[in-house]
């Protein structure tokens, strides 16, 4: 497997490498980054994930400093599950000095976790840009847990003609129980727009965002469509 780090490197990879899967991840990879991973190998020619710690994407009160980072574990990861290359730049290589270009999205990032982490989808919707024009990959794969950053992220890749086809994949997740849960928000929505439904609807999101102790966590539950289904 190569390990790239520039962006010239990323580009001359990718010119013999064929159909592109793209799994872009911040790192402390787990086994739902490995799900990702594993649809990129299976239905491309070449899988590469980027392992980069992005941080517009942090608020003021959020650690950008303590976010893991275990870089060699990581890459071993990949490699293991049959990725071709790994993008692991630093920051300088995707924000250069006097950079100053951000993405907004629309509405669709405005409430739910846009209206608890004010400028969070400004920062994942400019670095996904990014990382997208770079890398210029057929299909790239996210999680469906973070459903909102799904829509997201599947809306500026079609509004600004990104070139790449934004799947979500279904979530694996960790079994795990805890009863100190503080409930932040429940949300039932339109799965396209996230506008909230107040009637009956043929399809639906349930969103929920909590903290678990010190962890805040969100999940959804899709219903009355397939994941495959947005676009």
């Amino acid at each position: 497997m190569k390990v790239l780090r520039t962006v010239a490197d990323v580009r001359a990879w990718r010119a013999g490498a064929g159909r592109v899967g793209f799994a872009p991840t911040m790192g402390a990879l787990h086994a739902g980054h490995m799900s990702l991973v594993e649809r990129a190998v299976r239905e491309t020619d070449a899988a590469i994930a980027s392992i980069f710690v992005n941080p517009t994407q942090f608020g003021p009160n959020e650690d950008f400093a303590a976010y893991p980072r275990r870089e060699a574990e990581d890459v071993a990861l990949l490699e293991k599950h049959g990725c071709a290359a790994a993008f692991v730049p630093p920051v300088a290589e995707i924000y250069p000095p006097g950079d100053a270009t951000r993405v907004t999205p629309g509405p669709i990032a405005a409430p739910l976790e846009g209206a608890a982490r004010p400028g969070h989808f400004i920062g994942v919707a400019t670095v996904v840009a990014k990382l997208l024009a770079i890398v210029r990959p057929d299909i790239a794969f996210f999680g469906q847990k973070d459903f909102q950053q799904l829509r997201v992220l599947q809306t500026t890749a079609r509004d600004l003609r990104l070139g790449a086809d934004i799947v979500g994949c279904a979530t694996v997740r960790e079994l795990a129980s805890n009863d100190n849960v503080a409930l932040e928000y429940v949300s039932v929505a339109d799965p396209l727009t996230l506008a909230e439904l107040d009637a009956p609807a043929a399809a639906a999101v349930i969103s929920l965002a909590a903290r678990v102790g010190r962890a805040r966590l969100i999940d959804n539950v899709l219903l009355g469509m397939k994941i495959e289904e947005l676009a």
